[in-house]
């Protein structure tokens, strides 16, 4: 199973973790089954940019993002070349590293 190197979030995850994820769904799906809160305002439609993340490793082995997604991505804080929305990318075969950003454009935590 592939590895997801999560790194440290002072919030979410403040001693980063690595987890164990399985080929198929979707990292945030595989965040949060291990625990990492990670925001996910529009239960993971591609309709909000709540689960941004930036993948520091492994980008180029991932999935290719849809037009929704980049528009989507287009609103989100902090944005980088390589930010994706976990929702929308789904685990295959290769390890991961992520970062969680800092901020997210929602005011309130939806705290699912």
């Amino acid at each position: 199973m592939p590895k997801v190197k999560v790194y440290p979030h002072r919030e979410l995850c403040p001693k980063g973790t690595e987890i164990e994820a399985k080929t198929g769904q979707s990292l945030c799906e595989a965040l949060l089954e291990h625990k990492v809160k990670i925001e996910h305002a529009c239960e993971l439609s591609c309709a909000c940019t709540t689960c941004h993340v930036i993948v520091r490793k492994g980008f180029d082995t991932l999935n290719e993002s849809t037009d929704d997604e980049e528009d989507m991505l287009d609103k989100a804080w902090g944005l980088e070349a390589e930010s994706r929305l976990s929702c929308q990318v789904i685990i295959e075969d290769e390890d991961l590293e992520i970062e969680i950003p800092k901020y997210t454009i929602n005011m309130v935590s939806e705290d699912h």
